[in-house]
């Protein structure tokens, strides 16, 4: 239900029959984003100073976030509607722009935008401002005063020559530089060519890009890698480009042959990786498909992807009844964001607005809705670049990704663990627990070794070996914190419907505790909980289940001591205050190799562990293991 203080259009049933959005709840939602944002501007409109932590960045750089990432959502409103919006509009953006960049005035108001130095916060937020101007171009750009213009190219020329962080920042110097291009002002080709082909060395095919070096896969696929090389082709024009903008159609098209698989019933987003707080621009590539009419998808199932995931977000609070977007995924929850987030930094929400560039008779406007993957069918997706698995299951909705690929870790040299890359297992439905506490604790989604103390092992480094079908596996070796010793863990995955069964191939310290730990589910009241002889469950008011069950080296298989239990967590998940994980462990590891194979469930599902535990059969002999399910399937793994 859309909260009372977000006024927007009557639903739609006919043309959107699964969300009942329609254009104008997109222009709706973007005008009372806009209208928020104005108690919070500076006199003269060049910054918007949020409430909430403050980035690493600094007051003034994060007041300019404010205004860039804003004057994108203005942009495309202005630019959709053909100019024909209220004028004031037009005039802040304006006004802000000569304010922002007169260095005149630098320190006599705090207005004016900190200059472009390398590797600033700056560059980023630049790369919107340039987008805006060339959307916008008839209505803004080419009615600001000569001097304005200068003042505006000569902030921008910061760029020129200057050194960005080696990954998706390569683009917004691209971008911002072809602005320049476009507008007859100098800057430097050789930037341009150089931040493209170093893109290419990120290309891992099939439609995916590492941003940087590495394994490092996550939204930022959808919402950089592919947005800004087609925006900058956009702005270059066809005889600009150099022929590179058909190469990132073809791409784009290709990554959206599976990114509705991503998304839940309820259009929730699979929720992994990192700056999840700018949540609507996941549906950024979908619109960029379209704008680029590269994309394989119906029209009715772009707008029904795009419309579904921020109608999920409206109905859970976002934006708040401020008309504000908190720093979190639906209320303000820090500890699910990074330390260069700000409080303007959620309005790169903004490029999820992108469809508005298009026209209002355009069929992704116009085309009946139609369904998800998921509202279809029982979904099995198999991405081996990323190295994931999805499956999603058609009668509660959920999408479950399984992760034997991504750690946002360079390929060599020293390596970090993050809530948001290191689990095995997201979804659409719970979010990793990454309250400092939580996270050293490392229950949720994760296979580790505990030290006599309970120091538990870290997932860092993850090494893909397969990844095809309903299967994946990869190796990482365990290593607890301050040490160097290493314990290698070979993980393969199977999926059976709303069930993975994980298979750890594990060596381990003599005495150390093997733990398996579940999915985190979390509510605005504690989950119920309840244990057995291998198995533990944690079940929110909803009914979201996650469960584990041990098919083998757990606690009661062979004499091994240990048991299952549930970890509970107080405002360490980004989807309620009250957090559960249930796990399994068994202690006192002889030293050596073992095998652990667990049944992991995520569902809506009554479910029911001790007769799964019962009803599945797990055999292990000479190495393989075989699972044979309630309806006589059989798997070797």
């Amino acid at each position: 239900m859309t909260p009372p203080h977000l006024a927007l259009p009557p639903a739609d049933r006919v043309r959107s029959p699964l969300t009942g959005w329609t254009r104008a709840h997109w222009e709706a939602l973007a005008d009372r984003q806009l209208a928020a944002l104005v108690p919070y501007a500076t006199p003269r409109f060049a910054q918007y100073r949020l409430p909430g932590r403050g980035s690493w960045s600094g007051v003034a750089s994060d007041g300019l976030e404010g205004f860039a990432r804003s004057f994108l959502l203005a942009a495309f409103r202005i630019a959709g509607a053909g100019g024909d919006v209220d004028p004031a509009l037009v005039e802040r953006y304006a006004t802000g722009l000569a304010a922002g960049t007169d260095r005149g005035r630098r320190g006599a108001d705090g207005e004016t935008w900190p200059e472009l130095a390398d590797c600033s916060q700056q560059m980023v937020e630049a790369a919107s401002v340039a987008i805006g101007l060339h959307e916008t171009r008839p209505w803004i750009w080419d009615r600001l005063d000569s001097r304005t213009r200068e003042r505006v190219v000569d902030w921008f020329s910061g760029f020129v020559g200057a050194r960005t962080w080696d990954n998706n920042w390569r683009l917004f110097q691209v971008v911002s530089e072809q602005f320049l291009a476009s507008v007859g002002a100098p800057h430097s080709r050789s930037d341009i060519e150089a931040g493209l082909d170093r893109v290419e060395d990120w290309y891992r095919g099939d439609g995916w890009y590492s941003d940087g070096d590495g394994r490092n896969f996550d939204y930022y696929n959808g919402w950089a890698m592919h947005l800004y090389p087609l925006l900058w082709a956009r702005m270059a024009g066809p005889d600009g480009d150099g022929g590179r903008g058909e190469v990132y159609r073809e791409r784009l098209a290709q990554f959206l042959g599976t990114y509705p698989h991503f998304f839940g019933a309820d259009g929730a987003p699979v929720h992994q990786g990192r700056s999840l707080t700018y949540r609507f621009a996941a549906t950024a590539p979908v619109w960029m498909g379209a704008l680029a009419d590269c994309s394989p998808l119906a029209p009715g199932l772009t707008r029904r992807l795009a419309s579904g995931t921020a109608r999920h977000f409206v109905e859970r609070g976002v934006p708040d009844e401020r008309g504000l977007l908190p720093l979190g995924w639906y209320g303000t929850h820090l500890p699910s964001t990074q330390a260069y987030s700000g409080p303007a930094s959620p309005y790169w929400a903004s490029k999820g607005f992108l469809g508005l560039l298009l026209p209002a008779g355009h069929p992704v406007w116009t085309d009946r809705e139609l369904p998800l993957p998921v509202e279809e069918s029982d979904q099995y997706t198999a991405l081996p670049r990323p190295g994931w698995l999805l499956h999603g299951t058609r009668h509660d909705g959920i999408v479950r990704l399984v992760n034997h690929g991504s750690d946002h870790n360079p390929l060599e040299g020293p390596a970090t663990d993050d809530p948001h890359y290191a689990k095995f297992g997201y979804s659409t439905a719970t979010a990793p627990e990454t309250a400092p506490r939580a996270w050293e604790r490392a229950t949720d989604g994760h296979l580790a070794l505990l030290a006599p103390d309970g120091t538990a092992s870290r997932r860092r480094r993850i090494h893909p070996l397969t990844c095809a079908g309903r299967t994946a596996s990869s190796r990482h070796d365990a290593c607890f914190p301050g040490t160097d010793d290493t314990y290698p863990i070979l993980t393969t995955s199977a999926l059976y419907g709303p069930w993975e069964i994980r298979v750890h191939r594990v060596r381990a310290p003599r005495g150390a505790t093997v733990r398996e730990g579940g999915y985190a589910v979390a509510d605005r009241t504690p989950p119920y909980v309840e244990r057995g002889p291998g198995w533990a469950l944690a079940r929110t008011e909803a009914g979201l289940t996650s469960a584990v069950v041990g098919l083998y080296g757990w606690a009661g298989e062979e004499g091994a001591e240990g048991g299952a239990d549930v970890v509970r967590e107080v405002e360490a998940n980004a989807y309620g205050p009250h957090s559960a994980t249930p796990y399994l462990s068994t202690r006192d590891h002889p030293g050596g190799g073992s095998v652990h194979v667990t049944l992991i469930v995520l569902t809506r599902d009554d479910a029911r562990p001790r007769a799964l535990k019962e009803a599945i059969g797990c055999a292990v002999r000479d190495g393989t293991v075989r699972i044979t399910f309630p309806d006589g399937e059989e798997l070797a793994l």
